[in-house]
């Protein structure tokens, strides 16, 4: 195929081609990694980028791209890299860019257009054409559209300036036919350094205010959300836990575990533990979360009890953000990565002894997930989802990435996990299913497929983008998916039986066909597939599809009714705590 309004291609003795350009900016940012599938805007840069050595990958679906392009994004705290056609491809991938703008994430969509779309025409009928940017201005952080060549390096310098500062996000760049071959003279690229700051610091006074507030504290909490992981700053937020002796509480999104700190850290609201510990607390120091729904907004339920009293610290780089969902005694505005390691020299002549409950709290939640292996129920029939979440993640593979993915099983995750990974990967803010198999894909190649990905999630999540497990075989990722089959949509069916009553309704839209098979289904697509009804098994499993080298699924069938609680969501542990997430009307 080619577009009638596209240049030809002219020679280029002296400079550089506009593609050649837009690659060389992207590797002074670090990023040598593409998601996308070629058409004739992108052929030239995609042939250009192998030369260079870049790892391209091409999945089946351009939602599936943005969401690799996150899960990129994530794993190593530079901006994603996602590409899409012009029309229906850029359709596709609108989805993911609402997805990573709600999830906070920075990538960089480049969308493919026909000529120059500042042209007004009044023609009707054009092949694969719409005006696009208008249609996305409200998914991204920033929009905007190549129309002259020479405009390249200063808009990837202000797409790689906005979707990493304030609060991080996606921007979506056009990229028309006209300008593919245009020649450039331009002078070698300049290092980031020269012409943005990515990670500012605080302000020097505000510093030695939170010194203050951290030495009249008696029960200090380090409160820790997913833009930690995202930021790649764990190591800089244990060297000040160590200096802080006190719990380390995780949000709802952000589960990674930091390495060293793993025996005193607690999930919030899914662990009496941590809930105690917020209760107690008479400071808290927040990094890396927006203190949104999931976290009561940092001031109703578990925070309710010393709210008056209870001081914060808020390290937040977006300074439109302080004071939005609660008040803040002492903002510390910039990069975690730079404000963390301020805080820590500063506190470093007055380290804290351990705090009074700390051991109480270590041991307490070592009894709590002991016993929660123990309780978890063992069916005869088809595995409680409960014993599935257990047997999974027992057998996490020693520096793994955890990446979930769906509703019911996720809840059970919250409280039956197992394991304590240093990468967890899903969906909190935005909810969106099917991110799961896309997120695994795209933070393996992050890794470089040097760690074991263990990938558990719904069966009807995993069948949104299951074509990419071609992908994953093509790349030969170390990827193990474990797939919990209800053939069903089970929080739905425990809304329409919360809604109705058991029994009193057909549940019209949330089962399908019980002749899948996911084992199969991998196999034909290039994977290793197995099946594993027994519980005792499950583990076993997993470390031999693990030890097989080729990516896996296994098909494991769950119990529909503990899927989804039964009438009143009795079996699904803290499902009262996950409704409190829908906070509307709260103070």
């Amino acid at each position: 195929m080619s577009y009638d309004d596209a240049a030809p291609a002219k020679a280029n003795p002296k400079g550089v081609k506009v593609y050649q350009r837009i690659l060389e900016l992207f590797e002074a940012e670090g990023v040598k990694t593409m998601f996308g599938i070629p058409d004739p805007n992108f052929v030239h840069l995609f042939v250009e980028a192998e030369k260079r050595g870049w790892d391209i990958v091409t999945p089946h679906h351009e939602l599936s791209v943005g969401m690799m392009a996150e899960g990129y994004a994530r794993m190593t705290g530079k901006p994603g890299l996602a590409i899409a056609t012009l029309g229906p491809g850029i359709a596709n991938a609108a989805g993911a860019m609402m997805c990573a703008k709600v999830e906070n994430t920075p990538v960089i969509f480049i969308g493919g257009q026909r000529g120059r779309v500042t042209e007004r025409r009044v023609r009707r009928g054009r092949i694969q054409f719409i005006q696009q940017e208008d249609l996305f201005k409200n998914s991204v952080k920033w929009s905007t559209s190549i129309e002259y060549g020479d405009q390249v390096d200063e808009i990837f310098r202000q797409a790689f300036r906005v979707c990493q500062s304030g609060t991080p996000g996606p921007v979506y760049i056009e990229y028309p036919s006209h300008v593919i071959q245009d020649d450039l003279d331009v002078p070698p690229v300049l290092p980031p350094e020269k012409y943005r700051l990515v990670e500012p610091g605080a302000d020097g006074e505000m510093i030695k205010k939170a010194v203050e507030l951290v030495k009249a504290a008696k029960n200090p909490i380090l409160f820790v959300g997913h833009a930690v992981q995202c930021a790649r700053g764990g190591e800089k937020v244990k060297a000040l836990a160590d200096l802080m002796q006190c719990p380390v509480i995780q949000t709802s999104g952000g589960t990674a575990f930091i390495k060293g700190l793993e025996d005193r850290t607690f999930p919030y609201g899914f662990s009496t533990v941590a809930n105690e510990a917020v209760r107690n607390s008479d400071l808290c120091i927040a990094i890396g979360t927006e203190l949104g729904e999931p976290c009561h907004y940092g001031k109703w339920r578990h925070w309710a009890e010393k709210n008056a009293e209870r001081k914060w610290i808020y390290v937040e780089l977006d300074p439109t953000a302080i004071g939005v969902n609660r008040p803040i005694d002492v903002p510390l505005v910039g990069d975690l990565r730079t404000v963390v390691p301020q805080l820590t020299e500063a506190l470093k002549d007055s380290p804290r002894k351990a705090s009074p409950d700390l051991a109480k709290y270590i041991e307490a939640d070592k009894k709590r997930l002991k016993d929660l292996a123990e309780s978890a129920p063992n069916l005869n029939g088809p595995m409680h989802t409960a014993r599935w979440v257990v047997e999974a993640t027992k057998a996490f593979p020693e520096n793994g990435i955890h990446v979930r993915d769906g509703g019911g099983t996720v809840i059970f995750t919250w409280t039956y996990l197992q394991c304590k990974p240093h990468d967890v990967i899903w969906n909190q803010n935005f909810g969106h299913l099917g991110t799961g198999l896309p997120y695994a894909i795209g933070a393996s190649v992050a890794d470089g497929g040097k760690r074991p990905v263990l990938f558990t999630t719904s069966d009807s999540a995993f069948l949104f983008h299951i074509g990419e497990l071609e992908t994953a075989a093509r790349l030969n990722l170390p990827i193990v998916t474990v797939v919990g089959v209800d053939n069903q949509w089970g929080l739905e069916v425990g809304v329409y039986k919360r809604t109705f009553g058991h029994g009193k309704t057909n549940e019209p839209g949330v089962h399908w066909s019980k002749d899948v098979r996911f084992d199969k289904i991998a196999e034909g697509l290039g994977c290793k597939g197995m099946y594993v009804e027994k519980a005792e098994e499950l583990g076993p499993a997993i470390k031999e599809a693990f030890a097989s080298g080729k990516p896996t699924v296994i098909h494991v069938p769950i119990d529909p009714v503990a899927n989804h609680g039964g009438l009143e969501n009795k079996d699904t542990p803290n499902y009262d705590e996950f409704r409190t997430w829908y906070a509307e009307g709260s103070q």
